[in-house]
């Protein structure tokens, strides 16, 4: 089935399909229509929709309903994604899976709430204190706000991990003709195994991948934001730390393969590469297209895990990379980490709430 939607439709669309059956949200613009969506569709499946008092309390809901065993999501941008943080870090260290929608749009602060901007990428992975596993994918349309939203929903209830869909304004109220499946893959998580006597929570073989419990079916499960033991208990010894840390670093670290997507149009003749990622790419491709000269061009779907290898690898060889996005370089400074000093870093910037033009991107192509 074809249909024309916005990118905000999409997400929800794709949501509801997922199996997301609780949202709590708040609303607040770009990322509104996503809730108003989610309120309206939710009761019709058996799911439930609670519009919170804030920010804080929508992400502590969607932790507490998913511990439960119900797959939740939440939608937010610019100040509400900061009030998230702390949040985020819980669903981290808890290994609660969530998705967190983030329509990005102007700031700091209040900023520019009808504007699109691209300022939260280094945000959606360093925004909360700590050390933490997390992954944040990025749509170029509205195509893809309906296939990432499913695979967001995957993700998190696979790794057992908060995972970030990285909207902006211009995608959120783009619209495009979008094709459905009629059908899709859900994956459901398993239930444990093991009598409840023998259940332990965090378990070195219930990591990612696994069987685990939810708070209501007999089991004994304790969370705590604190650095803790395999049954979920503090404790303040190194060694029992350092497992901890090391588990959920290995959420990403072992599962790299399964978690990079780019799309990626190479050209052996071209001394120029492109590194781009969500709406500002569709302006650097078009620029691509333009040019007489041959240009290398890689769009990371998954920004975090940032695909470090892919990059350096597409890198090699080269003269000089551009960089196009719309803040003041976040990006730049990533694939700077990646390529080193010896190839030429051309950064193409805009963030005045304006959509990146082709144009501009030709201009540095040149």
């Amino acid at each position: 089935m074809r249909r024309l939607v916005s990118g905000n439709e999409a997400c929800a669309e794709a949501a509801l399909r997922a199996g997301i059956r609780f949202f709590g949200g708040y609303p607040i613009t770009p990322s509104t229509e996503i809730a108003e969506l989610m309120a309206e569709e939710l009761p019709r499946v058996g799911g439930v929709f609670i519009q919170m008092e804030d920010e804080i309390a929508s992400i502590m809901a969607i932790i507490g309903a998913s511990a439960a065993g119900v797959p939740s999501m939440t939608a937010t941008s610019g100040p509400g994604f900061s009030l998230m943080q702390e949040g985020i870090g819980y669903a981290a260290m808890t290994e609660v899976a969530v998705v967190v929608v983030n329509v990005m749009r102007g700031g700091p602060a209040t900023g520019l709430p009808t504007k699109g901007s691209q300022a939260d990428f280094q945000q959606a992975r360093w925004g909360t204190h700590g050390d933490h596993p997390v992954v944040a994918l990025t749509p170029r349309g509205v195509q893809e706000c309906f296939t990432l939203t499913l695979r967001a929903v995957e993700i998190s209830q696979r790794l057992r991990v908060p995972v970030i869909l990285l909207m902006d304004e211009f995608i959120g109220h783009m619209r495009e003709i979008v094709s459905f499946p009629e059908k899709v893959e859900v994956y459901h998580r398993q239930k444990p195994r093991v009598a409840p006597s023998e259940y332990i929570h965090y378990a070195p073989d219930n990591n990612y991948n696994a069987p685990y419990a939810s708070f209501g079916e007999g089991y004994a499960i304790h969370f705590s934001g604190l650095n803790h033991r395999s049954d979920g208990f503090p404790i303040n010894d190194a060694p029992t730390i350092r497992w901890n840390n090391e588990r959920l670093r290995a959420k990403i670290e072992d599962n790299l393969a399964y978690l990079e997507d780019n799309y990626v149009d190479d050209d052996p003749d071209a001394d120029t590469l492109i590194v781009a990622f969500g709406s500002a790419a569709r302006s650097a491709y078009e620029a691509k297209l333009l040019t007489d000269k041959p240009i290398a061009y890689i769009r990371a779907l998954t920004v975090w895990p940032f695909p470090d290898a892919t990059v350096r690898r597409l890198a090699k060889g080269r003269k000089r990379v551009v960089v196009p996005e719309m803040n003041e370089g976040q990006l730049a400074r990533e694939v700077e980490r990646c390529i080193g000093t010896d190839t030429e870093l051309v950064s193409v910037t805009r963030n005045d709430g304006s959509m990146l033009t082709p144009k501009e991107v030709l201009e540095a192509l040149r």
